[in-house]
């Protein structure tokens, strides 16, 4: 999705607390065999996550929550979701918790449905 749509609208990817860190209560996850302990500071999250988006593969932006874990609070976003904010700050679209809410599909069409007033100027 995000690069079919990053000419017309912001991407971000926000890494949050890690969801199975493995100084707590780490579970195996299908495909997944590396676990972290969950970062103590700052400068730790962002290498898991720079580590994350570089074993992914990943293109889009990425951004790291603070320690406080104040994004991931505000948006209920533990352990991932999907949102589209508007072009006036509002949520337009708020998936449901993942990983079995996580809908690219039902994203994509909330996306497009944002974008077609732009389109129709």
């Amino acid at each position: 999705m995000y690069q079919d749509y990053k000419n017309a609208a912001q991407f971000f990817l926000i890494y949050i607390k890690e969801a199975h860190p493995s100084d707590d209560w780490a579970k195996p996850v299908d495909g997944e065999d590396t676990y972290y302990a969950d970062p103590t500071d700052l400068s730790e999250r962002t290498s898991v996550a720079e580590t994350c988006v570089t074993d992914l593969g990943l293109t889009l932006p990425t951004l790291v929550d603070d320690m406080e874990n104040s994004t991931a609070r505000a948006y209920k976003a533990w352990p991932d979701r999907l949102y589209i904010v508007g072009t006036d700050g509002r949520i337009t679209y708020q998936g449901p918790p993942g990983p079995a809410g996580f809908d690219v599909d039902v994203a994509e069409t909330a996306l497009k449905a944002e974008l077609r007033p732009a389109e129709s100027l």
